[in-house]
């Protein structure tokens, strides 16, 4: 069954939304308790440290240097005015859902909506630390509540390709800008604090939910080089990068007329095998995700010319 352009453009969004809005949830969350796991440090110094995460969520204004927490989780969680925000992302996702809920199965709408009505009422507590994790672990968990409904209950079909293929290109969106900038600060200073260098790299993994799996994987102790080129091009584990593309290629093979969409992630994942050597320096490391990040952006160009503009459909 043919799917049209606007509702194929309205599945591949709300998908990226949910994406967006469950890996920030989890990075803020994992910030703050990351801060648990470190020595205690002045109150306003520890407030200042978290201007990094707007860099992670594609903030470079430098003027946001000083932002403190209050700022930063008001930024990324609650403020639904702010593009990318928790709070905006799952009001997108819901309203690009609710005129296509003749295609998802009735649980799966049920799931966004209910999580909208949440996050609407209850997002600006996260600023409270006391409510933040109450808050944050819903919309990590409605939304793998929803990935659960909709492997168990949704048909194969170009809409069911539609969805991953926007979750798989955010989720890879969010590992490289994790890694450029995150794992590229760790990689440049991490002289400087060695003797914390092992809880903030296992900060980095608990953000990406990979510290369980990279421990099976690497059986040894966390190293910085291991850890980037487990994010990166582990093949087997949903959230490196190389497993995104891969993944994305695979919808592909589902949808008609994708020879230009497949081009564009090839590029991306060739780019992508080529940063191998940048593994153990930070400032190449940072350049090398900005230049895979560019080349995900093309593959999102080219999702839209073929399949979610009129005239590509």
């Amino acid at each position: 069954m043919a799917l049209l352009s606007r509702n194929a453009d309205r599945i591949f969004w709300a998908a990226r939304y949910l994406e967006r809005a469950e890996d920030t949830s989890r990075l803020v969350q994992e910030f703050g308790e990351l801060f648990d796991d470190m020595p205690s440090e002045d109150e306003a110094a520890t407030a200042r440290r978290w201007a990094p995460l707007l860099v992670v969520c594609g903030d470079r204004d430098p003027s946001h240097a000083a932002a403190t927490e209050r700022d930063v989780v008001r930024a990324l969680v609650c403020d639904p005015e702010q593009p990318g925000s928790v709070a905006a992302c799952v009001a997108s996702a819901r309203s690009n859902l609710r005129t296509t809920r003749e295609v998802l199965p009735r649980e799966a709408w049920h799931t966004v909506n209910d999580l909208s009505l949440f996050v609407a009422a209850e997002a600006n507590r996260a600023e409270d630390r006391r409510f933040r994790a109450r808050v944050l672990s819903r919309v990590a968990a409605d939304s793998r509540r929803l990935d659960g409904i909709l492997t168990s209950s949704m048909t194969r079909d170009a809409a069911w390709e539609m969805w991953r293929m926007g979750r798989y290109l955010e989720r890879a969106d969010m590992t490289t800008r994790v890694v450029g900038v995150r794992a590229a600060a760790l990689m440049a200073h991490g002289h400087d604090q060695l003797q914390y260098d092992e809880v903030q790299w296992m900060g980095v993994l608990r953000s990406l939910s990979a510290l369980q799996m990279y421990q099976r994987a690497s059986r040894g102790p966390i190293e910085a080089s291991s850890v980037v080129q487990f994010l990166l091009f582990d093949d087997s584990f949903p959230r490196s990068v190389r497993f995104c593309l891969d993944e994305i290629d695979r919808c592909l093979d589902k949808l008609s007329r994708s020879d230009a969409v497949r081009h564009s992630v090839d590029e991306a994942r060739t780019a992508l095998m080529s940063t191998m050597a940048t593994t153990a320096d930070g400032s190449d490391l940072d350049q090398a995700m900005d230049w895979v990040q560019s080349l995900l952006i093309r593959v999102n160009e080219a999702v839209t010319r073929r399949f979610l503009s009129i005239d590509g459909g």
